[in-house]
């Protein structure tokens, strides 16, 4: 378990050992890096010499001067103010927390799998990049916004000012995110892309599907560092003990379970892992599913068969949650069967569809004079045939 991995100076030159200190943000490292990205895309976009330069062209060269001048000025000034007004955390720079950390290899590795596929598939990897930061946002708010309404009475029972609040409210440092509320909220998310985009979600969704749980295999290992969502006590060889200032320890302090002066939890299950587990093979079946499917939609509903029945298991092992609706089942557990429940719908009615897969047209109905070469490219083929 480790909350902190290390912390990155944003004002003051970064010590990379042997090699000696070199500036870091400003004109230092980061911009030399930013700069090379730019390159990078600029020669991959011209490699392209069918496509136009149109406004798609102009937005993405103003996003990457808008972060070069923030790399260069601002984050130097703000490290100054941060060094002498900021918290005990912020005052040597950024730390980089193992549960953020995790989050960004997550959603890192489920755009990179993402992106693989929808290329094999025809489909232009932009869509996948636009699609993975609607879904980042809405699911990181959804997250948070399920984890302060089923939290409430704990995240607000100090509260005595609107600092404070704002405070409680956006301090993701100790986790605070319920998995099945970005789900939901990205899921409604997902479906709004793909009007506004004028795609057919089913078979997009089959694209993403092992993504999606390769970011939660991740993800989960990120809780298992911070040390929330923490489990029952277990005295199998494989149990763990978490250190003072984790999510478990606090939260067993809290509840009396152990006194303040403890040097560690009792030996618990390990239910991160297990959720990490659950998630990777998750991705790996319907990966793998995916050049099997007879309709759009199935590797989706397969996940969404499976989850919900691995989620409740772990679930009677967790011991961060009390019961819900006068009952020993938790939130998680009730939304496991709903989710369970609806998706056996899905599959029935999914099952009296015709057998086969679409090929679906991107492009808004205003732009089909495109050339044909342009068309392929932002055709989208899910099966094969």
């Amino acid at each position: 378990m480790r909350q902190v991995l290390f912390q990155i100076p944003l004002d003051r030159p970064w010590s990379l050992g042997p090699l000696g200190e070199v500036p870091g943000f400003g004109f230092g490292v980061v911009l030399l890096v930013w700069i090379l990205v730019g390159l990078w895309i600029l020669l991959e976009r011209r490699k392209e010499t069918d496509r136009p330069r149109d406004a798609s062209s102009v937005w993405i060269a103003i996003r990457w001067f808008v972060v070069a001048l923030i790399i260069t000025f601002v984050v130097p000034r703000m490290g100054s103010y941060l060094r002498g007004n900021g918290s005990e955390h912020f005052r040597d720079g950024v730390p980089v927390f193992g549960y953020g950390f995790m989050l960004f290899v997550g959603m890192a590795s489920a755009i990179g799998l993402a992106s693989w596929r929808s290329n094999r598939e025809g489909l232009s990897t932009d869509l996948i990049w636009d699609l993975a930061f609607c879904l980042f946002l809405s699911g990181i708010s959804g997250g948070r916004l399920f984890y302060l309404i089923q939290k409430r009475e704990d995240v607000f029972a100090k509260i005595q000012n609107l600092w404070q609040a704002f405070n409680a409210i956006f301090n993701l440092s100790e986790g605070g995110l319920v998995l099945y509320g970005a789900l939901l909220a990205g899921a409604a998310a997902f479906f709004i892309f793909c009007r506004v985009r004028k795609i057919a979600p089913r078979g997009l969704l089959d694209i993403i599907t092992p993504s999606i749980f390769v970011g939660i295999g991740f993800g989960r290992i990120g809780c298992f560092m911070n040390g929330c969502c923490y489990g029952e006590v277990c005295t199998r060889p494989w149990s763990v003990q978490f250190p003072p200032g984790s999510a478990a320890f606090s939260s067993l302090v809290q509840r009396g379970v152990i006194p303040v002066d403890a040097a560690w939890t009792p030996p618990l299950h390990p239910t991160q892992l297990y959720s990490a587990l659950d998630g990777f093979l998750i991705a790996a079946i319907t990966f793998w599913y995916f050049r099997h499917r007879r309709r759009d939609g199935e590797c989706f509903g397969i996940a969404m068969m499976i989850y919900p029945v691995t989620r409740f298991l772990i679930e009677i092992l967790r011991n961060d949650e009390g019961g819900q609706l006068g009952t020993s089942l938790t939130i998680a557990q009730w939304v496991s069967m709903a989710v369970f429940v609806v998706n056996m719908g899905y599959l029935i009615w999914l099952s009296r569809t015709p057998v086969g897969c679409q090929s679906l047209e991107t492009i808004p109905v205003e732009h089909s004079t495109r050339t044909q070469t342009d068309s392929r490219r932002w055709s989208l083929r899910f099966c094969w045939r």
